[in-house]
C-alpha cells in the first residue's frame, strides 16, 4: 500500500510540475471578446468619432477634380468620394455606385439627418448624385464643377434635385 502511495506520489510530482506543451502556430488570430467588440462598434457609432474621422477624409480630399469613373486623387466621382469616405474614415464598405449605394441603409426624412447620413440626388432622367451629410445643412461631395467640395442642401440646385436620403450607420 505505502509503495502505491510511494509511486502516486511521484507521478503527481513530476505532472504537476511539468509545462503543457504549446503548439503556437504562424498567423494565428485571436478575436476581442464580446464586450470588446461592442465597446468597438459603440465607439464607431459615436457622433464624435464620426464627425472627426470624416472631417479628417474631406481634409485630405479637399479640391481633388471630379472625373467621371475616377477613383483617385487625379480625379474622383461622388459615388467612389463616398465609397472611399465610408471605407478608410468608418471602415465600413459599400457599394461603388450612386444606384447601389441609393438601396443600402434605412430611409431617414431630411428633417432628421445625422452627420454620416447619405444624401442622394436625381440630376437627370438616369443621372444620380450621392454626398455625405455633415451638419447644419451642409453635405460633402465631388462636385463636378468643383471637386471634391461642402455645399449647402438648400442651395437651389441641390433643393431643387433632392432624391431621398439613407443612414448607413445606426
Amino acid at each position: 500500500m505505502y509503495l502505491k502511495i510511494f509511486i502516486f506520489s511521484i507521478f503527481l510530482f513530476f505532472t504537476g510540475c511539468s509545462q503543457k506543451e504549446i503548439n503556437l502556430k504562424k498567423n494565428t488570430l485571436t478575436y476581442p471578446s464580446a464586450s470588446l467588440e461592442k465597446t468597438i462598434q459603440e465607439y464607431k457609432t459615436n457622433t464624435t468619432y464620426i464627425n472627426k474621422s470624416l472631417s479628417s477624409f474631406y481634409k485630405e480630399w479637399k479640391g481633388v477634380k471630379y472625373k467621371f469613373g475616377g477613383n483617385s486623387k487625379s480625379g474622383i466621382d461622388c459615388s467612389a468620394f463616398i465609397q472611399k469616405a465610408y471605407k478608410q474614415s468608418l471602415d465600413i464598405k459599400i457599394p461603388r455606385t450612386t444606384l447601389h449605394q441609393s438601396k443600402i441603409g434605412k430611409t431617414v426624412k431630411k428633417s432628421q439627418l445625422q452627420y454620416g447620413d447619405l444624401v442622394f440626388f436625381k440630376t437627370g432622367k438616369n443621372s444620380r448624385h450621392v454626398g455625405i451629410y455633415i451638419d447644419n445643412g451642409k453635405f460633402m461631395h465631388a462636385s463636378t464643377s468643383k471637386g471634391v467640395t461642402i455645399s449647402k442642401l438648400n442651395n437651389i440646385y441641390f433643393n431643387r434635385h433632392y432624391w431621398k436620403s439613407k443612414r448607413i450607420i445606426d
